[in-house]
């Protein structure tokens, strides 16, 4: 394998935003341009096809491409690197750009971790549909990630591995591959990427292409994977994708928080506590033990009312709560000198605070 090929895509990528403008790749007119002929009557804009019309288009089906895209020599910077524009270019894709730095598009490989202005579009800035098409041809759907690419009408000229290896190869140049599986003897490859920006560039640039032979590639979009492993596999990887998103997006302390916050409903002691959730968890301990007195006395029970513990040096009771516990102390006293006498639930209650403390932080009593 040569030194070239064993650059990764996103290598590619970085060079080229210090490298030279996009050349031109092809010169205007070079390209004999043919219409595909009309094999309907009506035509679907919603599936993008003729209807009633062959189940695949034998045209650009069956003839090679005139031209191929070279990453490595084509790339670089066009117009659309300084107006901001984040879609790549369809004909860059399939070799033939006649514009090059003048190009009001990306001469690069999507980035993946950018995000697209819309997601009914595919890199190219055109609109999926709904659904994919008969021929799992054409843009793609917007309800299924698809990273996954069919690849038929493969020339077998050695082993099953040899001819991954020689798939591999063509396929690298579009973006980093997660992994390839060929039917032997049966002339079709499947090709996963890592990211469906990279799948959909990857169709454009290898359809009608050729590998080592002289044959005709049929790229399509793969049908969902029938292995209930794989669903699996992938309902996890979205559900992970998911979190990671939107954990990207929330501040630390509130994640942290809500963590806190469902090992505590879950019973679970957390190792890694922070100090926000040491102080949470101090304002909840204060909170009850100043409920705790006046719950006795409304009850009849004063003679259960806990002596009051002196109050913390951290700051954390207002100046209502101190006063509240000083008067249940007082009252305490009295108690203690009228012979075991026990208050009855006639007895007055303590005035209101002033403010809002945490002895009434809370509360659903009208009282």
């Amino acid at each position: 394998m040569s030194a070239n090929t064993t650059e990764t895509p996103t290598a590619i990528t970085k060079k080229v935003k210090k490298l030279k403008p996009a050349r031109k790749q092809v010169k205007p007119g070079e390209v004999e341009k043919k219409e595909a002929p009309q094999t309907g009557k009506e035509y679907n804009i919603w599936y993008n096809k003729w209807a009633g019309g062959d189940r695949e288009d034998s045209y650009s089906n069956k003839t090679k491409s005139q031209t191929r895209c070279n990453m490595k020599r084509d790339a670089g910077l066009t117009r659309a690197n300084t107006t901001g524009v984040k879609y790549c270019c369809l004909f860059f894709a399939r070799g033939c750009c006649p514009y090059g730095w003048e190009c009001e598009y990306l001469h690069t490989l999507p980035d993946p971790f950018t995000a697209l202005p819309e997601t009914s579009k595919d890199c190219f800035a055109r609109d999926k549909f709904s659904d994919y098409r008969d021929d799992m041809g054409g843009v793609g759907s917007f309800a299924r990630q698809n990273r996954t690419l069919y690849v038929g009408r493969i020339k077998e000229t050695g082993t099953g591995p040899e001819t991954e290896e020689v798939v591999k190869r063509h396929f690298k140049e579009w973006g980093d591959i997660e992994k390839i599986r060929v039917l032997q003897y049966r002339s079709v490859a499947f090709v996963t990427y890592v990211h469906e920006a990279h799948a959909q560039f990857a169709k454009e640039s290898m359809a009608c292409q050729s590998l080592d032979n002289d044959e005709i590639l049929n790229v399509r979009w793969a049908t969902e994977d029938p292995n209930p492993e794989s669903k699996v596999a992938e309902k996890r990887r979205l559900e992970d994708m998911g979190r990671e998103a939107i954990q990207s997006k929330m501040d630390p302390r509130i994640v942290e928080a809500m963590r806190a916050v469902r090992a505590l409903e879950d019973g679970v002691e957390l190792d890694d506590e922070g100090p926000e959730i040491e102080e949470m968890e101090d304002d909840a301990e204060e909170e009850r033990s100043a409920k705790r007195p006046r719950l006795a006395l409304e009850n009849g029970e004063a003679d259960q009312i806990p002596e009051p513990e002196a109050p913390k040096a951290s700051g954390l009771l207002s100046a209502d709560t101190l006063e509240s516990l000083k008067y249940f102390t007082e009252i305490r006293k009295r108690q203690a000198n009228a012979n075991g006498f026990v208050q009855s639930t006639s007895a007055p209650k303590p005035p209101p605070p002033t403010g809002l403390g945490l002895a009434d932080y809370g509360s659903d009593e009208d009282d």
